[in-house]
């Protein structure tokens, strides 16, 4: 279907900015991360940030809690930007939607980013705050046995790669994984790349130099650690709710990375969003769809924590 015209007049406006086009630079990217979009925030009763002592140092999170007081199943969110830009507060309303949607606890959780922490920083420092996290359970009012890891593009590749780690070295345990219109792959030669190489927000141009910055080399030959879709078995992993978008470079892995984990048995939720592009999700109050997907998300972590019943 064509693209949704609400997207028109922001496609219109971002494609002028020039820090969306060659040569792209990171301090630029993290410039225009302190003027986010415009989006509606969803009331939680307590949202307060923390600092999580972990392994690999000072961790700075902020905590989303719809219900003080009692213990709640928790999802740990890793935000997007490609590894290079985001923080908390850039997705501070996806964040509050997700929390008030499926009635859990969110913890939105800062990695180190690239280039000046290339791969595996991120990814270690995040499971060692996955790991604190289950140790401060009491204090952070979340039940550890039901933590679901969750994010959105480069958010949701370092969830992918939690899940495939925890499962090989042993914990921590995961519940479930929300990944939203994730990185799974460099391989820049599907179809979606070509559809959609420029002009819808993310281009192929930018992925590209995304994954110069998290790897050192584009074109390297990535750990599954980096790429998950790459890992020699999907199976044994824990169940998925996986969301792409039609105007997205991104589409294509992320439909073969959830065709990948039904074939190896993991309960897998998926839907491809027709007219828009990548980051619709964070387009609260403005696209229709970005609530459709917030819903489709928190019915798949409610499910998974047992807080209803399982539905095809």
């Amino acid at each position: 279907m064509p693209i949704d015209p609400a997207l028109v007049p922001l496609l219109d406006m971002i494609n002028t900015l020039p820090h969306m086009n060659p040569p792209f630079d990171a301090a630029a990217f993290r410039l225009g991360d302190e003027q986010p979009m415009p989006a509606f925030k969803a009331d939680i009763a307590e949202v307060r940030d923390v600092t999580l002592d972990t392994a690999a140092g000072p961790v700075r999170a902020r905590l989303y809690h719809p219900a003080p007081g009692e213990t709640l199943p928790l999802l740990f969110f890793m935000h997007g930007g490609g590894w290079v830009f985001g923080t908390i507060e850039t997705h501070d309303p996806l964040c509050r939607a997700l929390a008030s949607a499926a009635e859990i606890a969110v913890l939105s959780v800062e990695y180190p980013l690239s280039p000046e922490h290339r791969y595996p920083v991120a990814l270690d420092t995040m499971r060692a705050a996955l790991t604190a996290v289950a140790d401060r359970a009491d204090a952070l009012g979340i039940d550890p046995s039901r933590i679901a890891v969750g994010g959105d593009s480069a958010g949701g590749n370092l969830s992918a790669a939690l899940c495939l780690s925890a499962r090989d070295e042993g914990g921590p345990a995961i519940a479930h994984q929300l990944l939203l219109y994730p990185v799974i792959d460099n391989d820049f030669s599907r179809a979606s790349y070509t559809e959609n190489a420029a002009g819808y927000l993310l281009s192929g141009a930018m992925m590209q130099w995304f994954w110069a910055q998290y790897l050192g080399d584009a074109n390297a030959a990535p750990e599954p650690l980096a790429a998950p879709i790459r890992a020699g078995s999907l199976a044994g992993l824990p169940s998925a709710t996986v969301i792409t978008a039609e105007f997205d470079p991104l589409r294509d892995e992320g439909n073969a990375y959830a065709e990948r984990l039904k074939a190896a048995g993991v309960a897998v939720r998926h839907s491809q969003v027709p007219g828009v592009i990548h980051g619709f999700a964070s387009m609260l109050g403005m696209l229709p769809q970005a609530d459709i997907a917030v819903g489709t998300a928190a019915k798949g972590l409610r499910e998974a924590f047992g807080m209803e019943a399982v539905t095809a």
